[in-house]
């Protein structure tokens, strides 16, 4: 066996993907429901700092502006928000 065909299982994958995807969405929604008014650059900092310590090797990449874009525009609609609770 090669070091590189350890990896994990689809199972594993997809559950490391939606744990990741709903840190990913309750640090959007509650920068939506916290700094409505914001600017982009305060959103995009809320978000690092609430997502870095939750991944190995963090790397923000255009998602994380783009998600801040949207918090700071106001483009979240407030039943999706509701949803999530």
């Amino acid at each position: 066996m090669e070091l590189q065909d350890i990896k994990w299982n689809e199972q594993a994958r997809e559950k490391i993907l939606l744990d990741a995807d709903r840190a990913l969405q309750e640090a959007v929604r509650e920068a939506a429901s916290s700094l409505s008014g914001a600017d982009k650059d305060h959103v995009y900092k809320f978000l690092f700092e609430k997502l870095k310590d939750q991944f190995v090797d963090f790397q923000p990449g255009p998602d994380l502006t783009k998600y801040a874009e949207a918090v700071a525009s106001g483009e979240l609609a407030s039943t999706a928000l509701e949803a999530g609770r």
